[in-house]
């Protein structure tokens, strides 16, 4: 290996050695058991539901221990980051109330990016390749390719260890000869690992394992640009196994939670703690979440299910919540068993984290965030809907704004005072179809032809000039009437004068007497009232709606 002199020439000549870094980090003042987490999102792509399930954790069991819980971007991988994925994950965050405790801009541990502490990657980095527990590779592409290939030839595993580690004993005066031809170079973990060695270790969930230790020469520092002659060296970033181990020991991380795919990074992480010098952290991993599917269940997939990403759910307005209940249920199965505000301020345990991948149900979520609607006031129910709209639904916000009092005064109808209230509501963007109707910004009239008369296989075979006649009587006479019977008895007469049978029976046992029953005939008022068959209970809705708002209507159906 060079010289130290050597290796620190490839580095700014400015680098702190690491001893700047431990001091400017110090150990946190927490009580005795306190766990500092974090969660670590990538910036590569949207994020998935998986990390707020994650999150949630992290910030529970932190919180109980009177620990912290960070959040730290993993945007190392620049050449992929996606644009507005870091507006998403704030976004997210603050959606579901999973605020961290530290994250940039707000923390004494900082910088939260990892793209930002290149520097401190750097000093341990170059500490490594002192004490040559990493070394320098020049290996290209084509021949890392035809590594693989050979390697697959001899059927032995992949990876860059070994004899096929080309550059791991080269001589120094082949690596001299590299770096003056300015050739790109990575920086290389000197692993003291070898093919069939097992280790053990214990797992937070999972108890004591016992797994094949890591043998592969894992790339720590990225290549980069040579500089020109006379130019200092720049910064490299690092990979997310050196990242990893570099920033939870000078964060002061001592419980790591993470999905169940990182197990086989375990001892790469043990092994790079140990050279470093660290502590390395109590490591934790759930087991990932699961969709069901025809004959079994599968991970779930970014490319095939919409629900995987954090949007769907907060564009579809389900209630954060009700969410997070949904998710704790699956931590925890003895959690869904409690009421809503119950499971939320229960505890998470580790212990209570086994098991197989939790299955994510879209219909049971629904049901669960329909229940939670229904237990919500009017004006609550309200101003989560104006919040939600704001951003998703802009002409529904401005039409909530300007009819406060009678988009009270539909959420009232069949909920107040029911100890079974309706459940139409199962998250923010039902709010249009279910209660769209009474407010005449949001509703279309309904005139003769309009599919959602003709489109009903009944009410489309009703004579043209018999929908306008019993539309004209309706409005003709009229009457605004507390009481429901005595409100429907309007549409029960005039259902007598135009031929309708009194009800179904009657009408089934001589069809050919009549245009239809008593049913098509409330049916022509429902649909012109509310566009549809199925409504809430039609006196109610036209007391909410007014006299006037009625015979404006039900007129449509009589040009």
């Amino acid at each position: 290996m060079p010289a130290s002199t050597e290796i620190d020439a490839l580095f700014p000549p400015d680098l702190p050695e690491p001893e700047h870094w431990e001091e400017r980090y110090p150990p946190r003042e927490l009580p005795d058991g306190a766990k500092v987490t974090r969660v670590g999102p990538s910036p590569t792509g949207s994020m998935h539901i998986g990390t707020i399930y994650s999150a949630m954790i992290d910030r529970d069991i932190a919180h109980q221990s009177g620990g912290r819980y960070l959040l730290r971007i993993e945007d190392t991988d620049q050449s992929r980051e996606v644009e507005g994925a870091l507006d998403q994950f704030a976004r997210a965050f603050d959606y579901f109330g999973l605020t961290p405790d530290e994250e940039e801009g707000s923390g004494d541990y900082g910088p939260y990016h990892q793209s930002r502490r290149a520097a401190i990657y750097m000093s341990y980095a170059r500490e490594l390749l002192r004490q040559n527990k990493a070394y320098l590779c020049f290996a290209t592409p084509a021949e890392l390719a035809d590594i693989r290939s050979r390697q697959q030839e001899a059927k032995v595993p992949p990876g860059y260890y070994g004899k096929w580690a080309i550059w791991r004993d080269a001589p120094d005066d082949e690596v001299r000869r590299k770096l003056a031809e300015s050739a790109p170079y990575v920086v290389r973990f000197r692993s003291p690992g070898v093919p069939g060695r097992r280790i053990e270790y214990t797992e937070a969930i999972r108890g004591r394992l016992s797994t094949e230790d890591n043998f592969n020469d894992v790339v720590i520092l990225k290549s980069a640009a040579q500089p020109q002659a006379g130019d200092p060296p720049g910064d490299r970033l690092p990979t997310y196994h050196f990242a990893h181990a570099v920033d939870d020991h000078l964060m002061r991380v001592n419980l790591v939670i993470r999905g169940e795919e990182w197990l086989p990074s375990v001892p790469t992480h043990l092994q790079l703690f140990a050279a470093l010098g660290f502590e390395p952290p109590e490591y934790a991993h759930t087991s990932q979440l699961m969709k069901q599917i025809p004959g079994g269940k599968r991970k779930l997939s970014k490319r095939k299910d919409p629900e995987t990403n954090v949007d769907f759910y907060i564009e579809a307005g389900y209630p954060a919540r009700a969410v997070l209940y949904y998710l704790r249920g699956l931590a925890n199965g003895s959690l869904a068993e409690l009421p809503l505000d119950e499971a939320l301020a229960a505890p998470i345990r580790l212990a209570d984290l086994g098991g197989a991948g939790p299955l994510i149900d879209q219909v049971k979520l629904e049901d669960i965030s329909a229940d939670h609607i229904a237990t919500l006031g009017n004006a609550q129910i309200l101003a989560a809907m104006r919040n939600w709209a704001a951003s998703y639904d802009p002409e529904l916000a401005g039409v909530l704004e300007a009819e406060h009092d009678l988009a009270l005064a539909a959420l009232a109808v069949e909920r107040d005072g029911l100890e079974n209230p309706r459940k139409d509501l199962r998250k923010w963007s039902d709010f249009r179809s279910a209660y769209g109707f009474f407010f005449p910004e949001l509703f279309t009239l309904v005139r003769i032809g309009d599919e959602r008369l003709a489109g009903n296989e009944r009410l489309g075979r009703l004579p043209a000039d018999l929908v306008r006649a019993f539309a004209a009587d309706f409005v003709a006479g009229y009457q605004e009437i507390d009481d429901p019977v005595e409100w429907f008895g309007q549409i029960r007469d005039l259902a007598a004068k135009h031929g309708f049978a009194a009800n179904a029976k009657q009408y089934k046992q001589a069809p050919e007497n009549y245009p239809g029953s008593l049913t098509e005939a409330s049916h022509l008022i429902r649909v012109a009232l509310t566009g549809s068959t199925r409504s809430p209970d039609l006196a109610a809705v036209a007391r909410v709606i007014g006299r006037d708002e009625v015979v404006r209507r039900v007129s449509a159906l009589t040009q």
